[in-house]
């Protein structure tokens, strides 16, 4: 399985085991509840005061799971989403089937994660009334932006796996395309990782973490009211 393999977590979810990077893409000890935690309650509907339009970027796409949180959640709030996914290494449909998500999301979560998986790539896909995806196969750290956002998901492998991910250039590009008053959430608290937003400019807040982590960042691109 393209050096993919399933690993199931704490809270009943699954996850996937890289044998290229010898780590996980979600927390073992809970998939689900690290991608609520950290990406959904600490950046998603922390950006949603007013907003009836939300772009929202992707770094590190991997099982498609924020995503689908992502759109359903939006449907709730009655809020149009265009979300942009960047993945160098995309899992296949059939990888991505046998984590098993279909069985463990809400149905109408479930029901969005099969489409943005099947969605094709490199092309803005409606998958409902409140939700469309981009997915870009490309390398992040040679991407540029085109387009500005409101949010970003920083979801690379760990800083100790994927250590050029997590570079002040890189947090450098990702200021220069959220719009004002736009956030960076990860899961990483590690002091580099802090360091290197506040040299790109962010304000950096760290919180508690999900199970597994006393904290995770939420970086803002103007310091919050």
């Amino acid at each position: 399985m393209d050096g993919l393999r399933v690993v199931p977590t704490a809270d009943g979810s699954s996850t996937l085991y890289s044998e290229r990077f010898k780590a996980t893409y979600h927390s073992v000890n809970g998939a689900l509840t690290e991608s609520m935690h950290v990406f959904i309650k600490s950046g998603f509907k922390a950006i949603l005061q007013n907003k009836k339009n939300v772009d929202v970027l992707e770094i590190g796409m991997g099982t498609c799971l924020n995503a689908a949180l992502t759109g359903w959640v939006a449907q709730k709030y009655g809020v149009r989403v265009h979300y942009t996914g960047i993945e160098l290494f995309p899992p296949t449909v059939e990888v991505l089937n046998s984590t098993g998500y279909h069985a463990v999301l809400e149905p109408e979560c479930a029901e969005l994660w099969e489409k943005i998986v099947a969605a094709s790539a490199s092309e803005p896909v409606p998958v409902s009334t409140w939700f469309t995806v981009s997915k870009l196969y490309v390398d992040f750290i040679g991407w540029n932006p085109n387009h500005m956002y409101d949010l970003v998901y920083f979801d690379a492998f760990a800083p100790d796996d994927q250590p050029e991910m997590w570079s002040i250039e890189n947090f450098n590009k990702l200021f220069n395309a959220l719009k004002p008053n736009g956030v960076l959430v990860t899961y990483s608290a590690k002091g580099l990782v802090k360091q290197n937003l506040r040299q790109a400019g962010f304000y950096v807040e760290r919180l508690a973490g999900p199970p597994g982590k006393r904290h995770m960042i939420r970086a803002w691109k103007n310091a919050p009211k």
